[in-house]
């Protein structure tokens, strides 16, 4: 069947202001900007099954990459596939330039449990679905999920990360990633190839992966915080209650969660935003965190309430 022309939408309520272009940091063999979308939190709730509201989603997706957005996180578990037809039903054929990042290794069964399916040829698997379902013949990135990132690295996280290794050989994706791991294992994925990006956990209350992001940028490699605002909702509660986050926020004419995300920004350079929504109001005030600059006293503010791990 030929592809359709996405339909025309109304123009979103609340427009995006324009992502910096100079603030930008390699990912795979490009650049991207460091304030991108993930996707996920548009699958229906718990990341299965449709979304609340379709039409919304789509404006959701136009209205990031029309505010220069290159760089759109998904995968194919997030519905199952849910995310990815929505993805390319608003956007393709895909503007040149745009970085789709996706991961591999869990599937969802059919009451939407997550599981693992990570065995080599699960992950050449997944990496063909994300493919077709995306409606393209490349990705940016992939990133291998581990399950249970307690488990050291040995000879079967070798034989992971070997297969996404043929996969980029075969032009399938541009960079192999990594996530929720620990050091050692972005170490030892080191001694076998290049590493594009590394996904993992993090944000003001948990900065547990605070040795992963040190050893990121030192070796130049984009660091991308999954769920910068915090996970569990206890957590992000947390943080988006803190009164040391609501009066820097007051201070600097900026919303709490634009602090946590600002705060993040600040901390590396290599690090690579991806928060996600639902609505097109909430999307703008994600991409307005570029123009929320943290001071010193701001600086000093977050660390003596959050601060970081002191065994990092």
């Amino acid at each position: 069947m030929p592809e359709q022309t996405p339909a025309p939408v109304p123009a979103p309520a609340s427009v995006p202001a324009p992502v910096p272009a100079a603030d930008s940091y390699p990912l795979g063999r490009g650049r991207v900007h460091r304030i991108g979308y993930g996707a996920m939190q548009l699958a229906g709730d718990n990341v299965f099954g449709p979304p609340r509201d379709r039409d919304e989603a789509l404006r959701v997706l136009r209205a990031a990459v029309g505010a220069g957005v290159d760089h759109l996180d998904t995968a194919q578990y997030y519905g199952p596939g849910v995310v990815n037809e929505l993805i390319r039903e608003a956007l393709h054929p895909y503007p040149a330039g745009l970085a789709i990042v996706s991961k591999v290794a869990a599937r969802r069964d059919e009451h939407g449990a997550v599981l693992p399916f990570d065995e080599p040829h699960q992950l050449r698997q997944g990496i063909e679905e994300n493919l077709t379902s995306l409606g393209t013949d490349r990705l940016a990135a992939v990133n291998l999920r581990l399950v249970d990132r307690t488990a050291p690295p040995g000879p079967r996280f070798d034989a992971q990360v070997a297969e996404l290794v043929r996969a980029r050989e075969e032009g399938l994706i541009e960079g192999v990633g990594l996530s929720n791991i620990t050091r050692a294992h972005l170490l030892r994925a080191l001694e076998q190839t290049d590493v594009a990006c590394v996904q993992n956990l993090f944000n003001l209350a948990d900065q547990s992966s605070l040795d992963v992001l040190r050893e990121c940028t030192g070796r130049g490699i984009a660091f991308v915080p999954f769920c910068p605002l915090g996970w569990p909702r206890g957590v992000q509660n947390r943080i988006m209650s803190s009164p040391a986050v609501a009066g820097v926020a007051a201070r600097l004419q900026a919303t709490p969660a634009q602090v946590a995300l600002a705060w993040l920004l600040d901390l590396a350079p290599n690090i690579l935003l991806i928060p996600g929504t639902r609505t097109r109001a909430h999307l703008a005030e994600n991409l307005a965190t570029s123009t929320v600059r943290l001071d010193a006293a701001a600086r000093a503010e977050l660390a003596r309430h959050f601060p970081p791990p002191t065994e990092a």
